[in-house]
């Protein structure tokens, strides 16, 4: 009897010792909340980045909310939230109170009007340039679209966004070194809104993020992506000329179009935790598989997810 339980002693050692091995090196399983909030350019993106790191750690829950880049750079520096999504440049002074940008995607800022436009044929023909642009929403000095294209001698009803944002921040920016506040216009809350509004209104003129402009390959009903004169001759050459999701891809990619801009996580000083772990599964191979499934953001190339990696 004692050799018996002796050798059931010994088994179940060995059971337990061979559980140990197979167990050794395997990830302890995930648990936890994580929170992010902030541009409404990247927030379609992150809840799909959600649902794909829930799926290998169904115990992470998520809280998501959109609301500008503003308050998404304000909540991470406050700790209010694990992550902020931020569609604009950090500032030194926002590093400086710990904010820790890391790059996730490309994506653009494009002018949107509405496709029952009096002077569309004019504004398809000829675009607009930079310069223009500017006196158009910085300088009021090009009110009419007549002015504007030639054509119809009518007003043009300017539209901006009325929270903070990122999408705002980088078409300032793409008309000279100017900021938000700079931008003339009826301030309206969110890139949905800003679309409607536009849509709404045939001498309206706004802007908005490539994934709002797009309705899976082609540019959303209703609504005509102004062309950027960006060589100033008066004419829309072909790559001026955005009409699709992929030739956008194309000219963002490239570095050619004027209104490409950098997405960034932000958090507190370097990620970690749960944080970290949810920034390395989004920029991995299955993250940018996620993120060309959900469309309307251009990934990073292999040697850009690789360098932001090595940076914590």
């Amino acid at each position: 009897m004692k050799k018996f339980i002796h050798v059931i002693t010994t088994l179940s050692l060995l059971v337990w010792a061979a559980m140990i091995i197979a167990n050794a090196g395997q990830p302890k399983p995930l648990s936890g909340t994580i929170s992010l909030s902030g541009a409404w350019a990247i927030y379609p993106l992150a809840v799909k980045w959600g649902e794909g790191f829930k799926k290998l750690h169904p115990d992470v829950k998520f809280e998501i909310s959109a609301g500008g880049a503003g308050k998404g750079l304000t909540d991470a520096i406050t700790g209010a939230v694990d992550i902020g999504m931020v569609s604009r440049e950090v500032d030194k002074a926002e590093k400086a109170k710990g904010a820790f940008p890391i790059y996730i995607a490309k994506d653009a800022v494009f002018a949107t009007i509405s496709s029952k436009n009096p002077s569309l044929a004019n504004i398809q023909a000829k675009g607009i340039s930079l310069k223009k642009f500017g006196d158009i929403f910085i300088n009021n000095r090009v009110t009419t679209w007549k002015e504007a294209v030639g054509g119809v001698d009518s007003p043009i009803h300017l539209y901006t966004r009325a929270d903070a944002c990122g999408a705002a921040s980088a078409w300032a920016a793409t008309l000279g070194k100017y900021k938000q506040d700079d931008l003339k216009g009826i301030g309206v809350y969110g890139d949905p809104g800003l679309l409607e509004a536009v849509r709404r209104d045939p001498l309206g003129i706004g802007y908005n993020n490539l994934g709002f402009v797009f309705s899976n390959e082609n540019v959303n009903p209703g609504i005509v992506i102004v062309p950027i004169d960006a060589n100033n001759n008066c004419k829309v050459d072909p790559n001026e000329r955005i009409d699709s999701r992929d030739k956008a891809y194309q000219e963002v990619a490239a570095g050619r179009y004027p209104g490409s801009r950098r997405e960034y996580f932000v958090t507190k000083g370097q990620p970690k935790g749960l944080a970290k772990d949810f920034i390395e599964y989004a920029l991995s191979e299955e993250g940018t598989k996620v993120l060309k499934d959900v469309g309307g953001y251009v990934p990073l190339t292999d040697k850009e997810q690789k360098a932001e990696l090595g940076r914590f």
